[in-house]
């Protein structure tokens, strides 16, 4: 692992424990808040707040163990822990949504009594709050799934914090109680697209997939380019993590072209052009006689001598 990921790391747990101490401070009070004024909406923000401070603290969970060093028995390391938990985060979201749903229902049918001004004064300073947890984790996002979906987890309740908001100054100038389910209901209608697509994002690295962003055809184009290979097969990109892509190929040489000085130049282009941080090539001079002699496992390393048909090299 470089030592710039290492660093990227850090800097991400200590945003992450900065937000997790405003967060979980200002969900309490949110909570408290929701329960003595009776606020839907406001308890809807609050059960966000809880998301956000559970995944937090799954994802410096997940950041520690994807620290540990490969072993025996993780060959790859533990950086995919990172994955699981935003796929865990977003499987949340999507409950607490569920019951928002039902319970705005329930309040549709018996709408409660409303304190507005305290509702407003909580959320406009769970908007502080929320604002300020952004700003700390919005730097790390591009680079890691895991922060991307605590940064998606306290945006939602950014946006929540400004419908509690409009809502108590409507139930405060109206008396329209029923705008209390409809702000709550809009808030887990809005957050829902955005919860799916950090799932997605989540299930397709799980399920070894090109990672977003990474054109498998300009890759295979970038191999082909060397003088000295005529033909690449059996082509796979994959992601361990967040800014992890892996590769692994099969690639027929010229005669008596070096294989070593092949494999240099190929990985110093895949990592400069693609971003490939993990390269595993499987380097021959015939064909494959079989499309079982050709299949490479997604996650297989070969070894072999230098100069036999089919020498599998780790670039």
């Amino acid at each position: 692992m470089s030592a710039g990921h290492d660093h990227g790391r850090g800097a991400n747990e200590r945003s992450m424990w900065i937000a997790l101490g405003l967060t979980g401070t200002y969900m309490i009070a949110e909570a408290v808040g929701g329960w003595l004024t009776g606020s839907l909406a406001l308890l809807s923000d609050a059960a966000h707040m809880f998301t956000d401070t559970l995944a937090l603290a799954i994802a410096l969970l997940a950041i520690r163990i994807g620290k540990r060093a490969a072993d025996r028995q993780r060959t790859f390391g533990y950086g995919r822990i990172e994955i699981l938990a935003a796929a865990f985060n977003a499987g949340m979201l999507f409950v607490v949504a569920g019951y928002i749903f039902y319970e705005a229902w329930q309040r549709f049918r018996l709408p409660p009594e409303v304190q507005s001004i305290p509702m407003l004064v909580i959320a406009t300073l769970g908007l502080i709050v929320n604002l300020a947890a952004m700003r700390i984790l919005s730097g790390g996002r591009s680079r890691s799934l895991n922060v991307k979906g605590a940064y998606l987890e306290v945006w939602s309740d950014m946006l929540g914090s400004l419908g509690v908001i409009v809502g108590a100054g409507a139930i405060h100038l109206t008396g329209w109680t029923w705008v209390d389910p409809v702000i709550a209901v809009l808030i887990a209608v809005w957050v829902l697209p955005r919860t799916y697509i950090l799932l997605k994002a989540s299930a397709n690295v799980l399920l070894e997939g090109v990672p977003e962003g990474v054109e498998i055809d300009r890759i295979e184009a970038s191999i082909r380019s060397d003088a000295d290979a005529r033909d690449v097969h059996d082509l796979h990109v994959w992601a361990l993590g967040s800014g992890q892509v892996s590769l692994a190929a099969h690639v027929l040489l010229a005669p008596g072209a070096p294989v070593d000085a092949f494999l240099r130049r190929t990985e110093a282009r895949l990592r400069s052009e693609h971003d490939v941080a993990h390269t595993t090539l499987q380097c021959e001079f015939e064909p494959c006689a079989t499309a079982d002699n050709c299949s490479l496992s997604a996650n297989g390393h070969g070894h072999g001598h230098d100069g036999d048909p089919g020498d599998h090299r780790h670039a």
